[in-house]
């Protein structure tokens, strides 16, 4: 045997050693093979196919012996390499093609449906906490005579501050700072703004909420977040007083708490409002007792009462910005946070917990 012939053996069996772990595809043999396994291989076989009969592949480099064979052996030689070639290309295309309908057939297999089985209940989400919350107010307000107003986010700061009787420079601008861009626009700080735009588009009489996302510029931590949730009340009238606003918010949180809810009233000061008070309830958990199954209630922290908001009669210069004869009408607003009241209901300590997206946490409000 000549030597050009077995360099070309030599290929043969440095193939058919690589190839050997591919013996029993070849062969149809799919014993305990899975469909994870076989996209492997078929990655593999491709590599060999390269390896063995692609442009830089030994098998390539025999076919230039051929001219370095005697003349009157060329013929027999390069049959010899075609036919060690050829005996690779089927083995690789044999092995590939076995593969291929074995992958075909096991994506299929898992594919399948068993219209038989019973079918898998999809798992059904439920509402945030907060929206929870926010309806159950809503649905008290409604049945009270009042509409549910809805405005932009982004705010000029003119009805963002301005048309509230908080004029620049003025010291509320401070707590209520938000967050600015270049064009003069702002996040609003309050769902007030919608009051104003209520009033400016719809006139009086007029009663509304406005609930909505909020922005100031608060540093995270248990109680404080950039972004919160607001309701706000508003009703203006002919002959609207200050019992009017009471007997309003009484109602609608003896509504929430029930019956033998309590409410008090303390004297504050908003821009927006003038007489502005704070109102309180008396604790829903310990009945207003201070205390809860013997010990301090950790609810109202034993005062019995809980904070909850700000309230006012509307200042004349507010209504005048709306064009709204304060001297024929007058009216009430009132406003509060939905986290502080959602904490309050759930017992929570941290109110960023309903914003972390945290599966564990919002399953307990289905």
């Amino acid at each position: 045997m000549s030597e050009e012939k077995k360099q070309v053996e030599q290929i043969l069996d440095r193939f058919e050693n690589e190839f050997e772990k591919f013996t029993n595809i070849a062969k149809s043999k799919f014993d305990g093979l899975t469909l994870k396994v076989a996209e492997k291989l078929q990655k593999e076989i491709s590599e060999v196919r390269i390896k063995h009969t692609g442009k830089k592949s030994e098998l390539s480099g025999a076919k230039k012996l051929i001219g370095k064979v005697a003349p009157e052996n060329r013929a027999d030689f390069g049959k010899f390499v075609q036919s060690i070639g050829k005996k690779i290309e089927n083995s690789i295309e044999e092995t590939e093609e076995n593969l291929k309908t074995f992958i075909e057939e096991a994506k299929i297999e898992r594919e399948k449906i068993d219209v038989t089985l019973p079918g898998r209940r999809p798992r059904v989400g439920h509402l945030h906490p907060i929206t929870l919350l926010r309806q159950q107010i809503e649905d008290i307000f409604v049945s009270m005579g009042y509409a549910i107003e809805d405005d932009r986010e982004i705010e000029t700061d003119y009805y963002n501050f301005d048309a509230l009787n908080i004029p620049e420079n003025h010291p509320a601008r401070e707590s209520q700072d938000t967050f600015y861009t270049t064009d003069g626009f702002a996040l609003r700080s309050q769902t007030s703004t919608v009051q104003i735009r209520a009033m400016e588009r719809r006139g009086v009489p007029l009663r509304v909420i406005a609930p909505g996302r909020v922005f100031r510029r608060d540093t995270p931590d248990q109680t404080h977040t950039p972004m919160f949730h607001q309701i706000e009340g508003l009703c203006v009238d002919e002959g609207i007083t200050m019992a009017h606003l009471k007997g309003t918010v009484t109602e609608w949180l003896k509504r929430m708490y029930g019956k033998e809810t309590k409410t008090r009233f303390r004297p504050s000061y908003f821009p927006f409002t003038e007489p502005s008070a704070e109102f309180d309830f008396s604790c829903f958990k310990c009945e207003g007792n201070g205390e809860f199954e013997g010990n301090k209630c950790g609810t109202c922290r034993g005062s019995g009462w809980i904070e909850l908001g700000g309230c006012g009669m509307v200042h004349p210069n507010v209504l005048q910005n709306c064009g709204v004869d304060h001297k024929k009408y007058s009216g009430f607003a009132f406003g509060f946070g939905l986290e502080r009241m959602c904490a309050l209901m759930y017992s929570l300590d941290d109110i960023r917990l309903m914003f972390e997206n945290d599966v564990r946490f919002l399953e307990q409000f289905n």
